[in-house]
């Protein structure tokens, strides 16, 4: 009988645990430390998922329902308000829920954990220490998890994605944004999404500025930036600036990625412990829902394989990056890997007419060129080149020839 432990009920490890029950898998218990599963999307309002992995367009909450109900149907245990806490042996968890702490045997583990927003803590903003201060995701949960009102006039850190999520989900509750500031010089999202956010609401786009400090007593006055500008408020959010949540894998031993600061992971999900395997937003921290539920259903079929035939690799070749590029995923190479891409990639700076490079022991294996390279957005890179790389040779670099 065979048995995989899933590490976070998010898209990768809810999609991850409905492909290991349709191949057959025995037992698969998905670990959530939330109240409900789901991931990120529970609390997400506006709409845009489900394209890629489910074939249609959903709002946040119909979205993480649906993974969650067909989870239910396909016979997978998923055990809310349970956190795995420690390592008991290779590929055995420790784990505390109300109902206590337990060890949990698997033949497999997978770790989908995700990835959260860097906190002003992280970020190492000066200043006091008022009310008024948040992440997205601790907006969106008060809002539209437990419909609080959270300020009247706020400043959004940040112009990705993510930020513009943030200036919708304060409309809601009557928050005015009154400034996005940037410390790239413009922003990183879509033209239309940066318009339906913001552009249409003439909320200003501050570019090449930096939060310098915080001011307030009990709650947050104003917010000044290394310009000099002052910018009057009583809410902040910092939005994105993503870490994975990497606790549970750095506890384990598992080999870390420099540049995405989660697990290193094969195109198969495999990291350097044998039996452990990582998905989604740990290895890739942050793409969209669909992105990384499909990424959960492709590494749940090596996982099928190996439970299959017990083969792991035994050599690997390093992907690194070159600045100004931030990472690469995935970034292990290993022998028989049948994978043609994408490799996602970020990049720091934005760069026009740019071209993409992979080379080994000064080799060039492959060449390609971009339009635009545009930080905090995601950047495909094929994958074509795999099979004329020299096994066990030096790391492969991926770099940028301006």
């Amino acid at each position: 009988m065979s048995r995989v432990v899933v590490v976070g009920g998010g898209p990768a490890g809810l999609a991850a645990a409905v492909e290991l029950r349709r191949c057959g898998v025995d037992e698969v218990v998905v670990l959530e430390r939330e109240s409900a599963a789901g991931g990120v999307p529970r609390h997400c309002a506006h709409t845009g998922f489900g394209l890629r992995d489910l074939h249609r367009v959903l709002g946040g909450p119909a979205y993480a329902a649906r993974w969650t109900e067909r989870a239910a149907r396909a016979g997978v245990s998923i055990r809310t308000e349970a956190s795995a806490t420690g390592w008991a042996g290779p590929t055995a968890l420790t784990a505390t829920s109300p109902h206590g702490v337990e060890t949990l045997d698997a033949d497999a583990v997978l770790l989908a954990t995700g990835c959260r927003e860097r906190p002003r803590s992280a970020r190492l903003v000066p200043g006091t220490r008022p009310a008024g201060i948040f992440t997205t995701g601790s907006a969106q949960q008060l809002v539209h998890l437990q419909h609080a009102r959270i300020g009247r006039r706020a400043v959004v850190v940040g112009a990705e994605h993510v930020s513009f999520s943030a200036v919708l989900t304060l409309r809601e509750v009557g928050c005015e944004t009154i400034a996005m500031v940037t410390e790239h010089a413009s922003h990183q999202t879509y033209a239309p999404l940066a318009w339906l956010a913001a552009g249409r609401r003439r909320v200003p786009i501050l570019g090449s500025a930096r939060v310098a400090d915080i001011r307030g007593a009990a709650r947050v006055d104003a917010v000044a930036l290394e310009d000099g500008r002052v910018l009057a408020c009583d809410t902040v959010v910092f939005t994105g600036d993503w870490i994975p949540d990497h606790e549970l894998a750095r506890r384990g031993g598992l080999a870390i990625d420099g540049g995405t600061r989660g697990p290193r992971v094969d195109p198969c999900g495999r990291t350097s412990k044998r039996g452990v395997f990582a998905a989604g937003n740990l290895v890739h921290a942050a793409e969209t829902a669909d992105v990384a539920a499909l990424g959960g259903r492709r590494v749940a079929g090596a996982i099928v394989d190996f439970l299959r035939t017990g083969d792991w690799p035994e050599e690997a070749t390093v992907v690194e990056c070159e600045a100004p590029l931030r990472w690469v995923c995935p970034n292990v190479l290993t022998p028989g890997s049948p994978y043609r891409g994408p490799f996602l990639l970020r990049i720091d700076t934005l760069l026009r007419r740019a071209r993409l490079s992979v080379t080994q022991n000064g080799r060039t294996i492959w060449r390609g060129s971009s339009r635009r390279l545009v930080p905090n957005r995601s950047i495909r890179m094929p994958g074509d080149w795999v099979g004329r790389v020299e096994r066990g040779a030096a790391p492969l670099r991926v770099g940028v020839d301006r």
